[in-house]
């Protein structure tokens, strides 16, 4: 990818993740001058109310676990509207990089002698912060891994079992099929007793939040009817909302 900006091409962005306020000064104003717009089934639909009269949106999104577009047809639809002289954003909810296919898609189009351009996105990972739950804290977590719950196979990542050997904080995306199983690892390793929280909708007026013990995750979003899409927070830092609502009381 080149590093140079240039005014036209295919731009990978990252809509945040669901506050339309939470985008970026640079992916707001590529949307105000986009020509055609792919967008997913997570992004919020007032980014789509930015672009211009004349923009055309295409909905290309996969609904958790049920209909979805194909990524061959998505491939398809870049390389059929992608111009010298147009604008063509490739909107993904959160940050396309982490877990978005978003370098899949660039990948193509670089093959296809597609000009592109990559503009990040808030990952909803960040915003456990919004949630009063900092990914890291000096002396709690000196580091933080992100796990993806469901690989191209369907099958939970194997990370995991490495990760909670140590004092990270593990955020894992698409996993709320997996409840069961993660809150197994974490008591077949004497762990369940780590705490965890599961947020659904983030950072959006509908949003849900649990807190619970990594053992009790299954149960937990159960009582609390959440659903995806949602990340799973576990770790130590979890734990720190309650201290500073304690301290606050």
């Amino acid at each position: 990818m080149k590093n140079k900006t240039a005014e036209y091409g295919l731009f990978i962005m990252g809509g945040g993740p669901g506050d339309p306020e939470l985008i970026t000064l640079k992916g707001y104003r590529t949307l105000q001058r986009a020509d055609v717009i792919l967008y997913d089934n997570l992004i919020n639909n007032e980014l789509l109310e930015m672009a211009p009269e004349h923009c055309k949106l295409v909905y290309v999104g996969k609904q958790p676990y049920g209909n979805y577009t194909p990524q061959d047809t998505i491939h398809e639809l870049i390389r059929q509207y992608a111009a010298p002289d147009k604008v063509v954003v490739r909107l993904k909810g959160g940050d396309p990089y982490i877990f978005g296919r978003g370098y899949e898609e660039l990948c193509y189009a670089e093959e296809q002698g597609i000009q592109t351009h990559y503009i990040p996105g808030i990952s909803s990972m960040q915003s456990a912060g919004l949630n009063g739950i900092p990914l890291t804290h000096r002396g709690v977590s000196e580091s933080l891994w992100v796990i993806t719950g469901t690989k191209k196979d369907g099958s939970l990542s194997r990370d995991l079992r490495c990760a909670i050997n140590s004092s990270a904080t593990v955020v894992i995306y698409m996993g709320m099929k997996k409840l069961a199983e993660i809150a197994d690892i974490y008591c077949s390793a004497g762990l369940g007793h780590i705490p965890a929280a599961i947020i659904q909708h983030a950072t959006l007026p509908h949003q849900k939040k649990v807190i619970c013990a990594a053992k009790d995750l299954e149960q937990a979003a159960k009582d609390g009817e959440l659903s995806y899409p949602a990340i799973i927070i576990i770790g130590e830092v979890v734990s720190l909302q309650e201290s500073l609502l304690c301290q606050a009381s």
